[in-house]
């Protein structure tokens, strides 16, 4: 008998479109490693939040796994703070598809939200909660620029209960598990460390000068950024260091890929579009909004240099799809980058919002072909050991210990 498995992805779908204020990395996740442990046999049912009635209840995308969007709350895009209001509902929506359609062997949670809504279904149903946070609340609190970027209380209260609860956790990288140790006072027994994974089937490296053509680019050394545009993403970092080398003569392109057509005109995008003017970047940087995952690959091949100035991340997704490209990656010195980028080797660390540390290994990579090369090509060797299959394998073994039945499946693990 397979196992059945509940993902829970309370706040955001992982089917939605990538680059908006509350999808990024952890769609990628929930959605890949979903999909891989379909592939093993495993029965997944992921269930989030309805945003939109039009779209069907149930969706399936990968063999043996589905999407289940439930009412809670209006079905229409919130904020996560006010998602916590509707909860209830949502374990309500979700106990009532399991009495409708069959028990569940473990609840495997993504989020603050979504580890709540575990704790509340394990109570009725004396199943196993797996809990992976992605971005921790105090962390996020420590770095951020202004009030309304801090996270609420309510948030903080729900990480401390779930830490505690959790019967097993997964960390993204060492840094992680630590942080959870030295913040919430997580057992690091109970905590497991699995990097997160990339498609390297879709990322992987292809001709530079035939993907510029093909995305109408011109001669000019091309950056990219690809993620939410958020405060905490540090792209104003970005836009003075691609400021600071276009007055010392330095001809540059910088490409944003992210952002919401719908965002309020006042919004951080907004500003950011205000700000590369001010500077006079008008006509060195596209913000071009965000793009299917299959189409971003020609973006990291076609870019130089691929940079991530954020100011927090727990793992940094982005920069392994980078490098699985062979795209050169600089990344703030943060969170999980200094686990995913290997400074000096598949990429280079810089202090967070540091303008001219930015600047100048910016230069030194683009005056620098072979450096970028030997960089490149360091980070496809990196991202090859980042796959799918193997995070889905050690997940699965994550969950073995807490079901036994999910040793069976291990057997069809492609990590080979």
């Amino acid at each position: 008998m397979s196992l059945r498995v509940a993902m829970l992805s309370v706040h955001t779908c992982p089917l939605a479109a990538l680059g908006g204020k509350e999808t990024g990395g952890m769609n990628v996740y929930v959605r890949e490693l979903s999909r891989e442990l379909g592939r093993m046999g495993v029965e997944v049912d992921v269930f989030t939040r309805s945003q939109n009635p039009a779209i069907p209840r149930v969706v399936p995308f990968a063999p043996r796994v589905r999407v289940i969007h439930l009412p809670a709350g209006p079905e229409a895009p919130m904020p996560r703070e006010r998602v916590v209001e509707h909860l209830d509902d949502f374990v309500e929506g979700v106990d009532a598809w399991r009495i409708a359609h069959g028990d569940y062997a473990l609840i495997h949670a993504h989020y603050w939200l979504s580890g709540a809504a575990a704790l509340a279904l394990r109570e009725r149903w004396a199943t196993p909660v797996l809990q992976m946070f992605h971005t921790l609340g105090r962390l996020k609190n420590r770095v951020a620029r202004a009030p309304a970027e801090r996270e609420p209380a309510v948030r903080i209260a729900e990480e401390e209960r779930i830490i505690a609860s959790a019967d097993r956790i997964v960390a993204a990288n060492a840094v992680e598990r630590t942080h959870l140790g030295r913040h919430y006072g997580a057992d690091p027994r109970r905590v497991a460390v699995i990097p997160c994974g990339v498609d390297t089937e879709l990322f992987a490296p292809r001709d530079r000068r035939a993907a510029r053509r093909a995305l109408g680019l011109d001669g000019r050394p091309v950056l990219l950024y690809v993620g939410r545009i958020a405060p905490i993403k540090g792209l104003g970092t970005l836009l003075d260091a691609v400021a600071r080398r276009r007055a010392r003569g330095q001809a540059l392109r910088l490409l944003v890929i992210g952002g919401e057509a719908d965002e309020p005109a006042d919004g951080h995008e907004a500003s950011l579009r205000a700000r590369a003017d001010r500077l006079g970047l008008g006509d060195a940087v596209r913000f071009l909004g965000a793009q299917p995952q299959d189409v971003l690959p020609a973006y990291y091949a076609a870019a130089d240099v691929t940079v991530l100035p954020s100011y927090y991340e727990s793992f940094g997704m982005v920069a392994l799809e980078a490098m699985a490209c062979g795209s050169p990656v600089i990344a703030s010195r943060v969170g999980g980058l200094t686990t995913t980028v290997h400074d000096g080797v598949t990429g280079f660390l810089v202090p967070e919002g540091d303008v001219d540390a930015l600047a100048e290994r910016i230069a030194a990579l683009l005056d620098d072909p072979d450096l970028a090369w030997r960089v490149g090509r360091e980070g496809v060797r990196w991202a090859a050991q980042h796959r799918w299959p193997c995070v889905a394998e050690a997940v699965c073994r994550e969950y073995a210990t807490l079901e036994a039945r999910a040793g069976a499946h291990l057997a069809a693990a492609r990590c080979r």
